[in-house]
């Protein structure tokens, strides 16, 4: 794991860009910037336009390791070049962001009031790629919709069984058991999320550490034995549908939580742009999620 990358994740300021939006949500994410699906045929199209819409961001003189630490990127991101550059090296060499990639393939079906991540029987090989393009870690996302103990249970150990495989691959991963904004027991649902991430975090190897990807909570600081545990090396909130000012305002009330935004990133972003207005709102996003970071 390099060092410097280590080191900048643990103790810089600043935030995360979620730039991984995958084949199920790519449509919902270029119809917000202003491609609706009748504009582009077929899966190959939709990804050359979402890959233009990222390295319009990736390239943009705002977008920078002054306010962002890292990126997490979709696997077709990580493939594709900038500049001739892999995107993973771009990041890191010309912006000082450290990449991550999404390794979950999607969400199973329902089931005791959450969703676990569908089978990854291509992991390893997919380890084992993100190695050679040099990133530092991998993320991958549940969905907890109920405070349900047996599903939030099932969650848990499948995030922390597949995130074993990813730090024995030398990856940093980021567990993220995201609970539903929309919950009608959100704050019992967290808690219960806490305490369980709590327990399973004494499994871990000795000296081993993950990150953390959680909804920004309902309590206040809920996440705060969390981000000081020594075998968590950082925790970082989702947007998980909230306007950007909403997540914004709801994020500063947590001490030592950082954002990890997606569609609030990108929130306003459009392709008639002008680079100048694109830089300018890009900016004015990238600095309100850096405020609401550092608080």
């Amino acid at each position: 794991m390099d060092t410097a990358q280590l080191s900048r994740i643990a103790t810089a300021k600043g935030f995360v860009a979620a730039l991984d939006q995958s084949g199920g949500s790519t449509p919902g994410a270029l119809a917000r910037y202003g491609i609706p699906a009748q504009a582009y045929s077929g899966d190959a199209e939709m990804f050359d336009l979402i890959h233009a819409f990222r390295t319009r961001i990736m390239t943009s003189s705002v977008f920078s390791g002054e306010k962002i630490l890292a990126a997490i990127l979709f696997e077709q991101t990580m493939d594709r070049d900038i500049d001739d550059v892999p995107v993973p090296d771009y990041l890191w060499d010309a912006k000082e962001i450290v990449p991550f990639l999404k390794v979950d393939k999607g969400l199973a079906e329902a089931a005791d009031g959450v969703r676990v991540m569908k089978p990854m029987p291509d992991l390893d090989a997919l380890l084992e790629r993100g190695l050679a393009r040099h990133v530092f870690g991998t993320k991958m996302r549940s969905l907890v919709q109920a405070g349900n103990q047996a599903g939030i249970d099932a969650i848990l150990d499948q995030q922390f069984e597949v995130g074993a495989r990813i730090l024995a691959a030398g990856l940093m991963p980021i567990l993220e058991p995201e609970v539903d904004i929309t919950a009608p027991d959100k704050p019992v649902a967290e808690a219960m999320v806490t305490a369980g991430i709590l327990d399973r975090l004494a499994t871990l190897p000795e000296g081993a550490q993950v990150m953390l990807k959680l909804t920004i909570p309902t309590e206040a600081n809920l996440y705060a034995d969390l981000i000081s545990h020594p075998a968590v090396l950082r925790v970082v909130a989702l947007s998980g549908g909230y306007s950007r000012e909403e997540a914004n305002r709801l994020l500063a009330a947590n001490q030592g939580l950082i954002a990890s935004f997606s569609r609030a990133l990108t929130e306003g972003l459009r392709v008639d742009m002008s680079d100048a207005e694109f830089d300018a709102a890009l900016a004015s996003s990238i600095g309100s999620i850096y405020a609401a970071s550092t608080t």
